[in-house]
């Protein structure tokens, strides 16, 4: 081998090791492909634990939102105004980042008359899509990707204010997902104290403010709202919903977690109709302030779902579906 031959393979074996150094590199950077699931084996709801939120945001809020060829424009940053947890944090691996969306949902929503739930059972689990967006640009999405023994196709899904998993929830039972997407898993207490609707108040006196709307299009509010929903001069209620708890206990066996229906599992609630104010999407047809004239209306409650699991309009998807799963270190 004279020596331009030699030189010419070690020039190319140099090349295949830096491509192959670099492809490892961006799979553990990136984690490319599906992330590994986590096997929890845990089967009761426990106290939610939440992480102060006494830190301000990394950057200021940015939120624009306007009107265009039938559609309500979202501009956002998804920075909210109020403060946030700590992240990274132990439940939670992730580190706020400043987005840049366009979100467009309808202008003129219609409603269905067969509902749309956020969770659908697949082999491959839930669609984690968000339920919608606040005003401040925020998204709210009650959804994990959690399942118990890592099991998609059994669908135990974990709930994310059941306890039984922490995900590092801050006080505004928000966390971050990867690509810093922060996002509400429950009642927005920062927002609500930025509009003046502090939820450890009694509030019978005012209507619940607009907290943004739903990815139908849709307007989503707090529990409290006229007692009457067709008469603007009835007085303030707190509004109910009809989901509650399954007697018993979960079937167990080899796909089954077994133990008692207690809220660990978005599977241990069902709706029962008749008993609350609002429907299984935890909305109803009512006069709102913004609205007088009547519209379907989305409104959180402090009891489950608090942020609703099904949609009465057709929903847009508002992000990449990636973005849902609550990537983490396999343990």
């Amino acid at each position: 081998m004279n020596l331009g031959n030699f030189k010419m393979r070690q020039q190319h074996l140099i090349a295949v090791a830096i491509v192959l150094v670099a492809t490892t590199f961006s799979f553990v950077l990136f984690g490319q492909g599906p992330p590994r699931m986590r096997k929890h084996q845990a089967t009761k709801a426990t106290t939610l634990v939440l992480m102060p939120a006494n830190r301000k945001p990394i950057t200021s809020n940015r939120v624009r939102i306007s009107e265009k060829d039938g559609f309500r424009v979202i501009e956002s940053n998804d920075i909210p105004n109020h403060t946030v947890g700590e992240f990274p944090n132990r439940g939670n691996p992730n580190t706020i980042a400043s987005q840049n969306w366009t979100i467009r949902i309808p202008l003129h929503p219609v409603a269905n008359k067969k509902i749309t739930p956020l969770h659908q059972s697949t082999e491959r689990g839930p669609p984690n899509m968000p339920f919608g967006i606040g005003v401040n640009g925020v998204l709210f999405e009650p959804g994990t990707a959690e399942f118990w023994m890592g099991n998609r196709g059994a669908d135990w899904n974990y709930e994310a204010l059941g306890g039984a998993v922490s995900l590092g929830l801050d006080a505004n039972h928000a966390h971050v997902q990867p690509g810093g997407v922060y996002h509400y898993h429950g009642l927005p207490t920062g927002l609500l104290n930025e509009l003046g609707f502090p939820d450890d108040e009694h509030h019978s006196e005012k209507h619940s403010p607009l907290l943004g709307w739903a990815a139908d299009g849709f307007p989503v509010y707090y529990a409290y709202g006229y007692s009457q929903p067709d008469d603007s001069k009835s007085e303030i209620a707190e509004l109910t919903t009809g989901f509650r708890l399954k007697e018993g206990n979960r079937p167990g066996g080899q796909n089954n977690p077994g133990g008692q229906y207690d809220g660990a599992f978005i599977q241990d609630y069902e709706f029962a109709q008749g008993t609350g104010d609002l429907d299984e999407c935890n909305g109803r047809f009512c006069i709102t302030p913004e609205f007088p004239e009547g519209t379907y209306a989305y409104f959180l409650t402090d009891a489950w779902p608090v942020i609703p699991r099904a949609f009465r309009g057709t929903p847009v998807l508002l992000k990449e579906r990636g973005h849902g799963s609550h990537r983490r270190p396999g343990r």
